[in-house]
């Protein structure tokens, strides 16, 4: 699953350079305006691990159940533990992710809910969302979600072509994709659909039929992702043959345009929504604002009066529920440094084809944006960013480029 995942920070290094960016002064930050608050739910376990998947999901055995009550019983301990870094804080959105969290049952979502709410306050629109996967779909199992307080679903579509869906190792087929998308437009007024370009054996023609199922639907929020071949994963080791980069150039032109004739707006890099439906809980990521991580291998950033921290969670679902027998939750913790600030910021924020205003820099990370004076000149000398005094966005040529433009913001 890819929809809600908070962007994971990696070393990257300017293409054709092979050395990082050089480095920068950059001052202490000040204390930064608060920001809004998410919570990030991790459901850990799927049906099977797919061969290009490097999120934190395990294969459930086929011989033992889920331990939901034990699980939902953690995630309020975890939740209960991080209540003294947040007193006074609303949560404008919430996202189960995974793994595949529509393998919990109705019952257990609600009581994970109605503990949410009776820890938390929540905005009176918090959006609430819950990823689900065509594979785990039965009768009346979205009308549970709904009922239980899930107001937006996340279906992991990726492709409606049997063949490509086989080759993505996935457990669904076009038709359960189908019968999925037709009953969460029963039970939700919001909903996004995952789809991936640059599969293996793709072609633009490929690519334009999925775009065109999934339309048939109107969903509010369409995310089209690339598919990439990552470190330990079955694909980075046995990698198939996917499209060139000029078929993927291609593939991506054809699909914009005809979202855009659609009337979507590509309002991130990988995400295009029907006017007033971008994902609140992403958007919240992307403008580096503060979330709380629970569950097995969760991360979490907040803004604290002492300084930025990063968190995350144990990783493995035993390790996860066996340290939360005796209290503790947190696996690793550390303080974000001005350098730190200066490249998540930016590396978030240049998702964003419409940019972000200056002082959002300052207000989120308490530095001033003489901090992304360096950058932001190495930028605009090879044409990848448009920088004035009240907004700084990627160009058409940066968006294309976009690893190569996040870089030149990293020390």
């Amino acid at each position: 699953m890819v929809d809600g995942i908070a962007a994971r920070v990696i070393p990257i290094r300017a293409a054709g350079t092979g050395a990082p960016v050089a480095a920068a002064a950059h001052p202490a930050p000040a204390q930064p305006i608060q920001p809004p608050l998410a919570l990030y739910i991790h459901i850990p376990w799927c049906v099977r691990k797919c061969p290009y998947c490097d999120f934190n999901s395990h294969a459930i055995d086929a011989h033992r159940e889920i331990p939901e009550a034990a699980y939902v019983a953690a995630l309020r301990a975890d939740l209960e533990s991080t209540l003294p870094e947040v007193w006074g804080r609303s949560v404008h959105s919430i996202f189960i992710g995974g793994g595949t969290p529509s393998l919990l049952s109705g019952d257990a979502v609600e009581q994970l809910l109605s503990d949410v709410r009776a820890l938390l306050p929540l905005a009176p629109d918090c959006e609430i969302t819950l990823e689900a996967n065509p594979g785990t779909y039965e009768a009346g199992r979205y009308a549970r979600f709904r009922a239980a307080g899930v107001n937006r679903l996340s279906i992991g579509v990726q492709s409606f072509d049997d063949a490509k869906l086989q080759a993505l190792g996935r457990v669904h087929d076009g038709a359960q994709a189908l019968r999925a998308i037709e009953a969460a437009q029963r039970s939700f007024d919001n909903f996004n659909l995952d789809l991936m370009i640059g599969l293996p054996g793709q072609t633009e023609a490929d690519a334009l039929d999925d775009v065109e199922r999934a339309l048939r639907f109107a969903p509010p929020h369409l995310s089209m992702y690339q598919l990439t071949l990552e470190p330990n994963t079955v694909f980075h080791k046995y990698p198939p043959v996917l499209p060139d980069e000029d078929v993927l150039a291609r593939i991506q032109s054809v699909v914009e345009a005809r979202a855009a004739a659609a009337g979507y707006e590509h309002y991130e890099v990988s995400a295009f929504c029907r006017p007033g439906s971008r994902s609140r809980h992403n958007h919240n990521y992307w403008t580096f604002g503060d979330y709380l991580g629970i569950g097995a291998g969760a991360h979490g950033k907040l803004s604290l009066p002492t300084g930025f921290v990063r968190t995350e969670r144990f990783r493995q679902p035993g390790s996860y529920l066996e340290n939360a027998d005796r209290g503790q939750f947190v696996a690793a913790q550390r303080s974000l440094s001005p350098a730190d600030l200066v490249f998540e910021f930016m590396l978030n924020a240049l998702r964003l084809r419409e940019g972000f205003a200056p002082a959002l820099f300052t207000a989120r990370t308490g530095l001033p944006p003489s901090s992304l004076a360096p950058g932001l000149r190495a930028a605009q000398a090879r044409g990848l960013i448009e920088a004035g005094s009240d907004r700084i966005r990627p160009t058409e040529l940066g968006m294309r480029f976009l690893n190569d433009l996040q870089a030149l913001f990293l020390e």
